[in-house]
């Protein structure tokens, strides 16, 4: 081993042997560090764990005494107490509007006053030949804004003729009166008529004058009911 045998010189062997131990070596040494490392590897993973257990006991929920606040420490609002003294009375002027009371329904049994109704004549045609027995109505009408009731007796209705100048021709309670009891309530706005057939001649409250049939020309018919007189309407005998 000590003494090369060959060929070539001494030194070459040598060199070859040197060679090949330095390999050699270097294998040896890179295994070492391979050793090494993978210890070292071990241990600091060794090491990384047994830190992360050492730290979980300081990772514990906290106590209760830190997460919830000492109720000494929490200020409730006080509740401010009611005055004693009564509270200012107000002026007139901040008081609210009174309310106005609604008004009481009408009574449908009151009296029609003579304020309350009207009373016209409608004369049939606004014309009739001399010697003609025309009909007249007389119309009662409720001109008020309630219900009201109105005697309505015969003996109260009238029609009367009138001639040019205002004398009295004819009326219907000269010669026949009628007698009866009645009344009627009318709504607001709402009529009674009573038609009325006039014989064609003339008379006088007593009924005692002569009686002739007026001469053709212009006459007016009047309404009346009770105390309340109608307008004049026109009319014409031909």
């Amino acid at each position: 081993m000590l003494h090369p045998v060959g060929d070539l010189p001494a030194g070459v062997y040598w060199r070859r042997r040197a060679l090949v131990l330095g390999i050699a070596a270097s294998v040896l040494g890179g295994g070492g560090w391979l050793v090494g490392t993978a210890g070292s590897s071990a241990e600091a993973g060794t090491r990384v764990a047994s830190s992360s257990t050492e730290v979980q006991p300081s990772l514990a929920a906290p106590a209760l005494e830190q997460v919830v606040p000492s109720l000494a420490a929490v200020q409730t609002p006080s509740v401010t107490e009611p005055s004693a003294e009564p509270a200012p009375a107000s002026s007139p002027e901040q008081a609210p509007p009174a309310v106005e009371a609604p008004a009481a329904a009408p009574d449908p049994g009151q009296p029609c006053t003579d304020d309350m109704v009207s009373v016209d004549v409608a004369p049939a045609g606004g014309q009739a030949a001399v010697g003609d027995k025309p009909t007249f109505t007389l119309v009662v009408t409720n001109v008020s804004g309630v219900p009201c009731t109105r005697t309505t007796d015969a003996g109260l209705r009238e029609i009367v003729l009138l001639d040019a100048a205002g004398a009295r021709v004819w009326g219907s309670n000269d010669c026949f009166p009628e007698v009866s009891s009645e009344s009627r309530t009318l709504a607001p706005g709402e009529a009674a008529s009573f038609p009325l057939q006039w014989g064609g001649r003339t008379s006088e409250p007593t009924c005692t004058a002569p009686r002739t049939a007026p001469p053709a020309g212009s006459y007016a018919l009047q309404g009346r009911l009770g105390t309340k007189t109608g307008p004049a309407t026109p009319f014409t005998l031909t």
